[in-house]
């Protein structure tokens, strides 16, 4: 098991600190939030890991949903050390077997996530993790799986960094939302 989280000299300046920020990128007027600067940084990348443990306990969680394919990288050695499945969820296409998969809007278009029907046992509860949750079209899709195709409950979503003010919370009001650290768009 991990230390609890308050063994850990990171404040939360230090975390935001930690997150490379690049303007205008992938295009002009976005700022992009960049996590693999947390993934160099082995103390950041454990405050992540540390907390993301606290909310596992918090919300009774019995299986991890990795987004991807940056969400695998929290979510893998979370559940090994809790040694709790992990589920993953991908593009159309990208998985082997039967699939369920579900259709999400786009800002231009539509996209579909898909995982694996035998990977989650039915009734159980699960935890979406992703890096960053903008609009939360992707995890409200995802969600969707969940419920209505694999017969679980959503225990909550939970994420590195939230952009709020993009109106993720009104997609994303079914369950409990944690974010490590949230952007106003700056």
């Amino acid at each position: 098991m991990l230390p609890d989280v308050r063994e850990r000299d990171m404040n939360l300046k230090e975390f935001d600190e930690s997150i490379r920020r690049v303007k205008d990128f992938p295009k002009p007027g976005i700022n992009f939030y960049d996590i693999t600067s947390i993934l160099t940084n082995s103390e950041a990348f454990g405050y992540c890991l540390e907390q993301m443990n606290l909310w596992i306990d918090e919300l009774e969680v019995d299986t991890l949903l990795a987004v991807e394919a940056r969400g695998f990288l929290f979510a893998a050695p979370l559940a090994q050390m809790r040694k709790i499945p992990l589920v993953l969820a991908r593009k159309k296409g990208k998985l082997p077997g039967k699939t369920w998969c579900e259709e999400y809007s786009l800002e231009y278009g539509t996209d579909v996530v898909c995982i694996q029907q035998e990977d989650i046992a039915p009734g159980s509860r699960v935890l979406l993790i992703d890096d960053l949750i903008a609009t939360g079209g992707t995890l409200k899709a995802t969600a969707a799986l969940v419920k209505n195709q694999a017969r679980s409950s959503l225990a909550g979503y939970a994420a590195v960094i939230g952009l709020p003010f993009l109106g993720y919370e009104k997609h994303l009001d079914d369950a409990p939302i944690r974010t490590l650290i949230n952007y106003q768009g700056e």
